[in-house]
């Protein structure tokens, strides 16, 4: 007779998901019935995010020299499938987006900006410093989290190690494998960090201050919505030739949850890594795919400089073109790869957008303290819909090279 499993054991070997609603539920109770007590616990949800943008750059940085150390000549990876889909997903949702906008016009009430920011003057500055990113020391790196670096240094150090003898091989892999426990053990904590989080949201900011701005959240969160349940369905029963609402739901339920609460694409690249292997999609392929989407695939961040945009637009009442509108959802989309992986990443990025259409820069930074405002919300939809992305297009390219393989050995 086994003896009866402890509370701790209970939590370690329970529903992840579940416990993590359990702590959304806990949350919102508790800064509704106490917001000074539930203002205490915020210690919780920054130890938590602190926790897995710690681990994150060390993850990814380990985890791909393993992989690239280890592959086996003539390893198929997808990672061009992936990157497409990637490009192609932000760009239709820069569109989507301008769609709504035009559907849907929003006026807004500029407000005078407190935000010492500046802003990117051009799509080359942009380009620039992702360029810039590419070279940097890989010390510093890892320290701030320059996850372009990162991947580049070891992408370089992976085909370089890929001669050594394997015993150097070995204890790579053993590394990864250390790592990745220690991520295990980071997520585990995630129903408790969540608690902090939404306590310490709903006690401090409610939804009292987004009640003026609920058209622009409705455009906003409608269009992400259209691109989280219709188009990225679409692009992956095209890739599949299957249902594509079982893998959609599970991302968004998996990963989107978790990345909504954290706000960082960053931070969740550990929680995506874990579901791709839960997925039993190829460690080649998601090591790199995953880290690199937290960087480009940046669909909600092309929403958001799109939709904000068009706002100023339209209540400083400018004229445009559907070509303006075309070239400014080419503009989202390559500056929304340039978005930093971390809250209110993509609000830097939309003077450079308002500028198409000659909106003075003090008036786009209104814009900017608006997105700032609703951020509790925009923000954490917009990073939950481009973290959970980043895993289904990667699954939707691996399952896709694996169906074509299957019918090949028939």
């Amino acid at each position: 007779m086994s003896p009866t499993p402890t509370l701790i054991q209970r939590m370690i070997n329970g529903s992840l998901v579940l416990q993590i609603v359990v702590g959304i539920i806990a949350g919102v109770s508790l800064a509704t019935l106490s917001p000074t007590t539930a203002t205490s616990f915020s210690f919780l949800g920054g130890f938590f995010v602190g926790a897995l943008k710690a681990v994150a750059p060390i993850l990814v940085f380990i985890l791909v020299i393993s992989s690239i150390a280890n592959q086996t000549k003539g390893t198929q990876t997808n990672l061009k499938p992936i990157i497409h889909l990637y490009l192609i997903g932000t760009l239709l949702a820069s569109i989507t987006a301008v769609l709504f906008s035009f559907l849907f016009p929003t006026s807004l009430i500029l407000v005078t900006s407190d935000v010492a920011i500046t802003p990117p003057e051009g799509i080359v500055e942009v380009l620039n410093t992702l360029l810039f990113k590419i070279v940097d020391n890989p010390v510093n790196a890892l320290l701030t989290g320059n996850f372009i670096g990162i991947l580049a240094w070891a992408i370089g150090l992976g085909l370089a190690l890929q001669h050594a003898n394997e015993s150097t091989k070995n204890m790579l892999h053993d590394l990864a494998n250390g790592v990745s426990k220690i991520v295990h053990l980071v997520i585990r904590f995630a129903p408790i960090g969540i608690f902090g989080l939404v306590a310490t949201t709903f006690a401090e900011t409610g939804f009292e201050s987004l009640i003026g701005y609920s058209h622009l959240l409705a455009v906003l969160l409608g269009s992400m919505l259209f691109i989280a349940f219709v188009v990225n369905p679409i692009i992956v029963y095209v890739k599949l030739r299957t249902n594509p609402y079982p893998l959609i739901l599970k991302c968004l339920r998996e990963s989107g949850v978790t990345a909504f609460f954290t706000r960082s694409s960053a931070a969740n690249i550990p929680v995506n890594m874990e579901l791709c292997e839960k997925l039993d999609l190829h460690e080649d392929t998601y090591s790199v795919s995953i880290p690199l989407g937290a960087t480009i695939n940046m669909a909600g961040a092309a929403i958001t400089i799109t939709v904000l945009t068009l706002a100023a637009v339209h209540t400083l009442g400018i004229e445009f073109d559907i070509l303006t509108a075309i070239l400014l959802s080419v503009v989202a989309a390559v500056s929304a790869c340039g978005a930093s992986g971390v809250a209110g990443g993509s609000l830097l990025l939309i003077p450079l957008a308002c500028s198409l259409f000659g909106v003075p820069n003090e008036v786009a930074m209104q814009v900017v303290a608006i997105g700032f405002i609703i951020g509790v919300v925009q923000d954490s939809a917009e990073t939950g819909l481009n973290s959970s992305t980043d895993v289904v297009f990667t699954a939707a390219a691996c399952l896709a090279e694996e169906a074509k393989e299957a019918a090949l050995q028939k």
